[in-house]
This record gives C-alpha cells, structure tokens and sequence, in this order.
C-alpha cells in the first residue's frame, strides 16, 4: 500500500508562528524525511467558507497568500502536491453520498465541532455547512487515497469520524476506502502556541499574531509587547515560566546554538528559566533574546516571500495543474463508489 499524507490549511489570514510551529514545521519534516509515495497539501477553501460565507473575498483574497507563505516558509512544489480544495468538485458529490452515512447526532457529538461551535456563537445560527464539515473533510482525506493525516490533537476527533465514515461505506457497500491515521506532533509545545497576549490562540480577529510576513520592525514590537508574568514587576522579583509567552516561544522556537550566538552567560533553556524563576533576570532581556531567535527563523522566510511575490501568476498556474491533477484522482475514486453502490449506469447503455 503506498504511503500517501495529506494535510490542510485554512485561507483566512496570513499565517503565523503557530500555524509554523505546529502545522508547516511538521509538514517541512515530512518533506525533509521524504518517505512517502504521495504528500499533498489542500488549502482549504470550501472549507474556510463554512464560517464566512458571506466574506468570500476575506477567503478568495487569502488562498495566494497561504500558498505563498508556504512556499516561503520551505514547502517545495516538487516534493509536494499544493492544491486549492475547490478545484476539485468531486469532492462535493463524495461529501453528498457520505452525508448518508451520518447522523445529526454523531455530528453534535464531534468535540472539535462542539467546541467550534462555542467559539463562533453558532448556537442559534449554526449553518448546516458548518455543522456538517467533517463530512466534507472525510471526503478531502478520503477521495485521494490518504494513510496518514498530519495534524494536531484538535484534529483527532475529524481523523476519527473520517474513518468512521471510510468504515461504514466499505460495511454498507465493498471495500473501497482506506482507514487513514493521524500524525501528531512530536512536542505538546507544538500542538497550540499562544497569542501574544497570552490567550489560547492566535488569531488575526484578536490581533495576538506574529506573521510570517512581518517585517523585522513589527516583529520586534510584538515581541517587546509579549505578555510575561504580570508579577514580575522588578528584575529582582521572581518570576513565573508557566503562561509567560516568551517562554512558550522560547520553547518551541530557540535551541543551543542561539545561546552561543546571543546569550552566552547561559548554556540552555533551563538556565534561563532558573535564573528568571529565582529572581534578577529582567522581562527586556529575555525579550530581546526572543527576538533575535524569531528574526533568524523568520528573515529568510520574508526574503523569500518577496522574491515569490513577484511571481504570482506562476504560483496560480502551479496551484491550477495540480487542481486538475487532483480532480482525476478524485473522480476515479467516485467511480469506485458508482460501482460499489451499483449506480453506474454506463453499463445498461445499448
């Protein structure tokens, strides 16, 4: 069985330093280890217009930027299949059939649906789109033949109800369909990285994001702006590591060699941690610290995103051949499903 992984992204914003910690740095992994037959990445168009059908433009605008960013950040169209989900129709008829399959119940019962829901005030207004995406995302991983899913532990319960759903049109039917697996992230420090502000999540509505298209000048403001320990108000206080961001980006982000390169009075995290939990460690030398690591992470990165920014049409043709790439896969898997389900009526053609 060939190894096939696919992935995908939401084009609501620019991304950021989580979506880069958790989700591209995991897909640059996959990419650098290579051992796989098919590694695709969706840009999750269809998807993103569950929550914003009517700000189209806000997704349409956003669809270059993602794949753009991705390129950026180390995403090779050579090692990789970047798509836009709704180049691929098929994708709406297989969600068609595989509503079938569900229920509203089991729908309601997803906890990444219900906590989503919660999240977006959707409990007098929730659109039947919404409600039913991991339909359409069952469909997504489904239709190209996926083994293995990379994603974070919010995403495990829709790698779930895909299965569930691969499982229960193989019983209803024949065997069509392979039972994929999640890929977790190594570190929890990866999974969901907070906002600057010290909130649960970045997100571009909060104004709590570093972007990968940042310039070196607002990444140091956001940086200097990092919610610390509210308490650690003199150099001399101690301070508290736990739900201090710069720590939690100190975490994700900084490794040995950048304390030889800018801090040499520390030989490692848990130096620095120590010295600031006892006291005499001072919030704007850990900050400046932070980012001098951010700046090295994030400047090729920005002078690659100029240099693809004058290639937007190449970057559209690329995403619109490998559209059609995708549709053929798709569309030889829906005509599996005509033939499991026995409504291919070619055969009763004179």
């Amino acid at each position: 069985m060939k190894k096939t992984i696919l992935t995908g992204i939401r084009p609501t914003g620019n991304l950021h330093i989580g979506h880069y910690s958790s989700a591209i740095r995991l897909m640059l992994d996959i990419q650098a280890k290579g051992d796989y037959d098919n590694f695709y990445v969706m840009i999750a168009d269809t998807q993103a217009l569950t929550d914003n059908a009517k700000n189209v433009d806000k997704v349409k605008n956003n669809v270059i930027q993602v794949a753009i960013d991705l390129l950026a950040a180390g995403l090779n169209a050579d090692k990789c299949t970047i798509f836009i989900q709704s180049q691929v129709p098929e994708l709406f008829e297989m969600s068609g059939y595989f509503l079938n399959l569900v229920t509203v119940a089991r729908l309601k019962r997803n906890p990444t649906i219900k906590e989503e829901i919660k999240q977006r005030g959707f409990e007098n207004t929730l659109p039947v789109g919404f409600l039913t995406y991991p339909v359409s995302q069952a469909a997504d991983i489904l239709a190209f033949n996926t083994t293995i899913v990379p994603a974070g532990d919010d995403q495990a319960p829709m790698v779930e109800q895909a299965r569930e759903i691969a499982q229960s049109f193989n019983n209803s039917y024949k065997n069509v369909f392979i039972l994929p697996k999640i890929q977790l992230p190594d570190a929890k420090i990866l999974a969901r990285l907070p906002g600057t502000d010290g909130k649960i999540k970045m997100s571009k509505s909060a104004g709590n994001s570093i972007y990968l298209c940042d310039d070196e000048a607002i990444v140091k403001q956001k940086i200097m702006n990092a919610y610390t320990d509210p308490n650690h108000i003199k150099v001399s206080d101690p301070g508290k590591v736990d739900g201090n961001v710069v720590f939690s980006y100190l975490d994700a982000f900084c490794k040995s060699e950048h304390f030889e390169k800018y801090l040499p009075e520390y030989k490692n995290l848990d130096e620095l941690k120590d010295h600031y939990k006892r006291g005499g460690l001072g919030d704007v030398k850990v900050k400046l610290f932070l980012n001098n690591v951010m700046q090295e992470l994030l400047s090729p990165i920005r002078i690659k995103r100029a240099q693809l920014e004058n290639n937007i049409d190449e970057i559209y043709e690329m995403l619109f051949a490998n559209g059609k790439k995708m549709q053929k896969i798709a569309a030889k898997k829906i005509q599996e499903m005509h033939d499991a389900m026995g409504i291919n009526y070619e055969k009763f053609k004179n």
